[in-house]
């Protein structure tokens, strides 16, 4: 090896552009996707730094790449006007080739990345369940109208958020990418043997059937409609109670409710609501099928995770459902809000293993070929190559 091939090696690690990216906090959701965006992405192409608005949270233990900065703001509750300075300096500081923001929390960095001399910058939307993407939240909306033409590229994760950026914001649509969420098909993968046990005593018993859901037991995404769903079905007869489990796994303000539900109508030896859980790939691996019963779009990590561990879904026809759940191969579709048609649904695998088996097979091999990590990861990097080559792109002012 050349003498100096080594001081080279160190010459093209800094040489390679720093992507800063913009994020309300490192919690869950998007935040895990930036985490597997940054282990996924080649590490000589783009060296990566994370601002969290909030506080940087446990993810940023999860990080494989070594040198990530991650850095917290502390923003307090409700304005907080001196988290702009905090940002801006930075910024400056930093001085990265690229901001990658997200959803409305972070777009407000555009303006001041751009105030800071840096001249590519993408947003990405991630959350189809603002209300204004509904029609409501034209404050907000307007604010996305404003601040698009600091924006470079546009990213959504799926074809309805696409069109709303284009329609509603007025993005051009060559400068909107579609990506998908990808997800980790190694930690999430079907059962090798009989389902572990879990829950209480006496919960799961010899062929028990487990309908679950993953997620934050808020109003919108309609736990108690899932209930309700899954008392339906028990009493329809009398046989579903030998077999029939309900595994809620998340916690919120709409848990106790649920808990109510189920204790008034005698049931609650028969679900299981464990709150929020860091062993949910084990979790799904004890379940039979994935219930999604969402109002609005929200779990679409959950409803891969799931498709990855090898189970049909059962999701409300809301968002970019229909993207990930094909009805008749990998799971069913059902209009939200409509617990007998989602009990319905249900019956239809729980009547059906093979019908079960097959859809979840599907559901794993589709997650295999157009949702992994790598193919994120890739196109992530076809983005911010073809930013960075668009002409005076890289100029500092």
């Amino acid at each position: 090896m050349p003498p100096d091939s080594k001081g080279l090696k160190r010459e093209e690690r800094r040489a390679a552009p720093l992507v800063l990216h913009l994020v309300h906090q490192l919690g869950a959701g998007l935040e895990n996707d930036l985490v597997h965006l940054i282990n996924h992405m080649p590490p000589e192409r783009y060296r990566h730094a994370i601002v969290c608005m909030k506080e940087a949270g446990t993810l940023a233990e999860a990080l494989r790449r070594p040198g990530v900065e991650v850095i917290s703001l502390h923003k307090r509750e409700g304005k907080d006007w001196g988290h702009y300075l905090r940002l801006f300096h930075v910024l400056r500081r930093l001085r990265p080739d690229l901001i990658h923001t997200r959803n409305l929390a972070g777009i407000e960095g555009q303006l001041l990345a751009a105030a800071a001399g840096i001249r590519l910058r993408v947003h990405g939307e991630h959350a189809a369940a603002t209300p204004e993407l509904h029609g409501r939240g034209r404050r907000y909306r307007l604010l996305r109208r404003l601040l698009r033409p600091l924006v470079g590229q546009f990213v959504a994760v799926s074809r309805e958020l696409e069109r709303w950026l284009v329609d509603s914001i007025g993005a051009r649509p060559a400068r909107v990418s579609r990506i998908g969420d990808g997800v980790d098909s190694l930690r999430f993968h079907p059962r090798l043997g009989p389902a572990a046990a879990v829950g209480p005593a006496g919960f799961l018993c010899e062929g028990a059937f487990v309908v679950g859901a993953v997620g934050a037991l808020v109003d919108t995404r309609d736990c108690a409609g899932l209930v309700r769903a899954f008392l339906l079905l028990l009493a329809e007869e009398e046989s579903p109670r030998a077999r029939l489990r309900l595994l809620v796994v998340g916690d919120g303000p709409c848990r106790a409710a649920c808990l109510e539900l189920l204790e008034r109508a005698g049931a609650a030896e028969l679900a299981w609501l464990p709150g929020a859980r860091d062993d949910v790939a084990q979790l799904m691996r004890a379940m039979d099928l994935f219930v999604q019963p969402a109002l609005v779009e929200g779990g679409r990590d959950a409803i891969l995770e799931a498709m990855a561990s090898g189970l049909p879904v059962v999701a409300t026809a809301v968002g970019g459902n229909a993207e990930l759940v094909q009805p008749g191969r990998t799971g069913t579709l059902v209009p939200p809000g409509a617990p007998q048609l989602l009990a319905d649904a249900i019956a239809d695998y729980y009547r059906n293993p093979g019908l079960t088996q097959r859809h979840g097979a599907r559901a794993r091999r589709l997650v295999l070929a157009e949702h992994s990590l790598l193919a994120m990861a890739g196109a992530y990097l076809a983005v911010y190559d073809a930013l960075a080559a668009r002409p005076g792109a890289g100029r500092r002012p």
